[in-house]
């Protein structure tokens, strides 16, 4: 995890001026959201899921939106839970569900090693069980309303079964089955390998079209009314 840095430098807040000023860059004027085909879902679970050819990123959104938004989380930090629910989760929902944003989710899983136990893994597991049945989205959205504390290794196989038992049409015999047997456990190491080879230093971190967003704007992606220009800013 990270450190979430406190009040937003000086410089960041001239580049976001300047973004703002310019109508948050390229295509400023389409009052359509995203590209003219990208899919506008109605709800958190119409929106479209799947596994990249990588076999590690989870894809959330329109594949033909305007701007790709990449999440590197470990699913036991707390500032990833912050990210999650005080702001900046919701607002980046909010662009998928308009078409203008695909999300891209990598997790991390090193928090296990640090502070011992496997809730890490067993979390990452478990999602990836969860998108086998449609359901990544809303799980994932449950497991960080309820995240458990960092230290205490929280998400066992019951918490995470009784989380599951949250989003209707999750639970069943095969996913069930998934969590009790790390079913997944491939791809919670893939997915680990791929954050270490990856520009992130830490967890949470984010990349707008493959550029990873600058330190002095990183605490702009915990606010609902910045992180779409913390977005322009990086992309642009």
């Amino acid at each position: 995890m990270r450190e979430r840095p406190g009040p937003w430098r000086a410089a960041a807040v001239l580049v976001l001026a300047g973004v703002l000023a310019a109508g948050c860059g390229q295509g400023a004027e389409d009052t359509g959201g995203g590209r003219p085909d990208a899919e506008v879902y109605g709800s958190v679970e119409e929106i479209a899921e799947s596994i990249a050819p990588d076999g590690t990123t989870i894809r959330v959104g329109s594949p033909r939106a305007r701007t790709t938004v990449h999440v590197y989380e470990d699913m036991r930090c707390a500032v990833c839970g912050e990210f999650e629910t005080e702001g900046g989760g919701e607002a980046l929902r909010e662009l998928v569900l308009s078409g203008e944003v695909r999300a891209e989710y990598t997790f991390a899983s090193f928090l296990d090693d640090r502070l011992t136990g496997h809730g890490s893994q067993k979390a990452a597991n478990a999602l990836r069980a969860a998108l086998e049945r449609g359901k990544f989205v809303e799980y994932h959205d449950v497991l960080f309303t309820h995240q458990p504390e960092e230290l205490g290794d929280g998400y066992t196989d019951e918490f995470l079964l009784d989380m599951a038992s949250e989003v209707p049409g999750l639970r069943g015999a095969q996913f069930d089955a998934a969590v009790k047997d790390m079913e997944y456990r491939d791809f919670v190491t893939a997915s680990q390998e791929a954050f270490d080879a990856s520009a992130a230093e830490g967890t949470p971190a984010v990349e707008v079209d493959g550029t990873l967003v600058p330190e002095q704007l990183f605490s702009g992606l915990f606010d609902a009314d910045t992180l779409p220009w913390v977005i322009a800013a990086t992309g642009s």
